[in-house]
């Protein structure tokens, strides 16, 4: 299976593929995220270190499950050859209502057919109150065009 564009990166694929992930993430459908990871994909998120498609899935549904009305936006920091860093923002809330923003880093190392073999994110909460909201649309779903990426200073 092959997902492009493929490695090496330029910066027009590198943001193409930043921007593919973050619609993915954003259908809040497990599976169809797993399908962008190699079979044996490495992943470190948080404090979870994990592998492979069916941990990604069953992780995935945990996340979602918890981190509800989630909405996310990815921006590219960095690529080199087959690797891609990013920063992202998104807003969710938990079962009793209360909002968070979470601030994070992705490092990213792709395979030969673009599948991602190895995913780093390193994540912080911050309490927000719904009124602070940011990322404000019809989800699950992409983020519209008229929806600016993050830019500028996140805090």
């Amino acid at each position: 299976m092959s997902r492009p564009p493929l490695p090496p990166f330029t910066r027009e694929t590198a943001a193409q593929k930043a921007r593919m992930a973050e619609d993915a993430w954003n259908s809040r459908d497990p599976v169809r995220v797993s399908l962008a990871y190699t079979e044996d994909s490495r992943w470190r998120n948080r404090s979870e270190v994990f592998q492979g498609r069916e941990a990604i899935v069953a992780f995935l549904t945990r996340k979602w499950a918890k981190e509800q009305d989630y909405r996310l936006i990815k921006d590219l920091w960095a690529f080199d050859g087959n690797r891609i860093a990013v920063r992202f923002q998104y807003e969710w809330h938990d079962g009793s209502g209360r909002w968070y923003r979470s601030y994070g880093n992705e490092q990213w190392e792709f395979d030969e057919h673009g599948l991602m073999k190895r995913r780093e994110a390193s994540i912080n909460d911050i309490a927000i109150a719904e009124k602070d909201r940011r990322f404000q649309w019809p989800a699950p779903g992409p983020r519209p065009a008229d929806v600016a990426g993050l830019g500028g200073d996140p805090f």
